[in-house]
């Protein structure tokens, strides 16, 4: 195995690293240290996952390439987060223990700027920075960035997606062209690949593992529930994992907190961490759980950047990400340094399409478990109980002047009796906890999938009239009616965006919320019109009338048939896509031949084809009738 002796490394840094327990470099240590020694430094992209000792593999040669003397700003290191921006600053000062004359200063919103230029002016060869706060002290002249030689994007993903495009290409621009650019992420999507087209030179890629691929050391487990089973699965989870030590990720602030705020009150030892935190709250938190004083950290995709703390055992998704990419990152935080971990996802049926996409981006399979039952959690802790009584250190000399006493007053109980009261002590608020308790788990019919009857339990199926013409996207749509409603935890289930139409499902109880929020509501400068749908699969996914429970008259077959709800027109069987946009009719004397009794859209709209054109004509026509007046009049015919 090579040692980082053979990788160049000086003997000030390497003492250094030695005191911190490096024994062998990484993979993408070994391989990135001896190109950024190397005098002929070329541009990097690095694709590894988070855990994999990437800081050391840029930190370490920019440490022994820092020239004390120059005092200005050589290196520029940029992460998304303050954490992650100050965690690699403090691995830097432990890497140039010996080697005081380098100066490195972190650069992060949420703290004193004014010492942070105080700093700065007294001389820095490293910059460690967050891009908020970097943009601000280089519009106020304290920071010079002409003299960079290599600028070095960690977690560049990650930076893209919290929307910081603007500031890395602005900082981007106040560095020389001749500069190097090292860039490291743990996926790569477009964005990414984007970015480095434009700022990067013939860069060399480096991939340890497979691209957007997940720690492979870790076993990914999913359980299936209902959206209001949510919480008492995570507890029945955490309960079945007596020394689960790890992070429950959550996707908003607020229920990061008051998932926090439950599991505090039900007894565990939680906290939370997301962006409404002061800074120094965080660092309370944050020691909290590094010194396992904490068992659960509650967190937020973002607020979770940059955490550096070992031996975690669990990651539990208690929502899937909105960015798939982002569960590699969650799921990276485990199973590190050899050792197993586990990342456990709380899932609804409707979500299986978005698990098979994660399933297919790792290429590993979910193992479907059933939440364990009050039975199973109970067996659990009992057997957990005895093994830390079996286990336990006994300090007799400070035990023995009680023990005549305890003698005394135990002597009347027999053996079985002494042990069933001892193990009773701690575990009978596990056994009246999960007395009668009930199964959790989604009906077997919702976990394998299939076409459902109805929509998910406790969720209303809406049909809304915008589709792919629109370019709606999930994303899209789940952010207009955050921004309809004013809320952003509304749970939102199936989505299903067709060409001109779609429908999606949302917690039933915010029902009437929804349907007023979007009336008189436009979406690019279309009318939005939203109603709730029929079930799904009743072979009919029309909206509902006031007059649905009444008798229809049967259809003549062969009749022409405007549906102004599917988006359809049926001439004896056949169908073509409709919708709300014009698709190209057919001929008028085609028309003709078919219905004689109708008369040519030239001859309806004759005055008005010769004003406009013919994309105008057909807007106007549809806005001027409606489907409904259509319908009306062939039936009279």
């Amino acid at each position: 195995m090579i040692q980082f002796e053979e990788l160049g490394v000086e003997e000030s840094i390497l003492n250094s690293i030695k005191e911190l327990g490096f024994e062998n470099p990484t993979p993408i240590q070994e391989k990135v240290i001896p190109l950024l020694l190397d005098e002929n430094t070329k541009d990097i992209i690095a694709l590894a996952q988070t855990g994999t000792g990437k800081t050391a593999a840029f930190g370490i040669p920019l440490i022994q390439k820092t020239i004390v003397s120059v005092k200005k700003v050589q290196y520029l290191i940029l992460s998304p987060t303050r954490e992650l921006c100050v965690q690699i600053a403090d691995d830097l000062f432990s890497y140039a223990k010996n080697d005081p004359e380098v100066k490195i200063v972190p650069v992060f919103g949420g703290a004193s700027i004014d010492r942070q230029i105080q700093s700065i002016r007294k001389g820095v060869h490293i910059i460690s920075a967050t891009p908020g706060r970097l943009v601000d002290l280089i519009n106020r002249g304290v920071v010079n960035l002409s003299h960079v030689e290599t600028v070095v994007l960690d977690e560049a993903d990650e930076m893209l997606n919290m929307g910081f495009r603007d500031e890395l290409e602005a900082i981007l621009e106040e560095t020389p062209k001749s500069k190097n650019t090292l860039l490291f992420s743990a996926t790569m999507p477009n964005e990414v690949r984007s970015i480095a087209s434009k700022y990067m030179k013939n860069p060399v890629e480096i991939t340890v593992g497979k691209k957007n691929a997940g720690a492979e050391n870790v076993n990914h487990i999913c359980y299936l529930v209902h959206a209001k089973e949510r919480y008492p699965a995570l507890k029945r989870i955490v309960d079945y994992y007596p020394e689960i030590y790890g992070i429950v990720f959550c996707r908003t602030r607020k229920e990061t907190q008051e998932v926090s705020d439950q599991l505090i009150k039900d007894g565990y030892n939680a906290d939370a961490l997301h962006g409404d935190l002061s800074q120094a709250q965080r660092d309370v938190v944050m020691n909290k759980f590094r010194i396992k004083h904490l068992q659960l950290l509650v967190a937020t995709d973002v607020a979770a950047r940059g955490l550096d703390v070992e031996n975690l055992t669990h990651i539990i998704n208690y929502n899937l990400p909105e960015e798939l990419e982002l569960y590699t990152h969650r799921s990276g935080r485990t199973g590190r340094a050899g050792k197993a971990g586990t990342s456990i996802v709380i899932a609804s049926p409707r979500e299986k399409s978005r698990l098979l996409q994660i399933e297919k981006q790792l290429n590993k399979k979910f193992t479907f478990a059933h939440i364990p039952l009050g039975k199973e959690v109970c067996e659990k802790q009992l057997f957990f109980l005895i093994d830390r009584m079996e286990k336990v250190e006994v300090d007799s000399t400070e035990i023995e002047p009680f023990l005549p006493d305890i003698y005394r007053k135990l002597e009347w109980l027999e053996r079985e009796e002494l042990i069933k009261k001892f193990v009773s002590v701690e575990f009978n608020r596990f056994l009246e906890y999960y007395k009668n308790t009930s199964d959790l788990d989604a009906p077997e019919e919702s976990r394998v999938g299939g076409k459902k009857k109805k929509p998910s339990e406790g969720f209303t199926r809406f049909f809304i009239n915008l589709g792919r013409l629109d370019d709606l996207r999930p994303q899209s749509l789940m952010g207009i009616i955050g921004d309809f409603t004013g809320k952003r935890d509304i749970e939102i289930g199936d989505i299903e965006i067709l060409k001109s139409f779609s429908f999606f499902e949302a917690d039933a109880q915010f029902k009437d919320m929804i349907l007023k929020s979007f009336e008189n509501q436009e979406y690019k400068g279309r009318h939005i019109t939203l109603e709730i749908s029929q079930s799904k699969g009743s072979g009919s996914d029309r909206p509902r009338h006031r007059d649905d429970n009444k008798e229809r008259k049967p259809r003549r077959e062969g009749r022409f048939r405007d549906d102004k709800f599917r988006g359809e027109k049926k001439f004896h069987g056949e169908k073509k896509e409709r919708g709300d946009r014009f698709t190209k009719e057919k001929s008028s004397g085609e028309r003709r031949d078919r219905f004689p009794h109708e008369k040519s859209t030239s001859e309806k709209k004759e005055g008005f084809n010769k004003e406009r054109s013919r994309g105008e004509k057909r807007e106007g026509f549809r806005k001027e009738r409606s489907s409904d007046d259509r319908i009306e009049r062939k039936r009279k015919r």
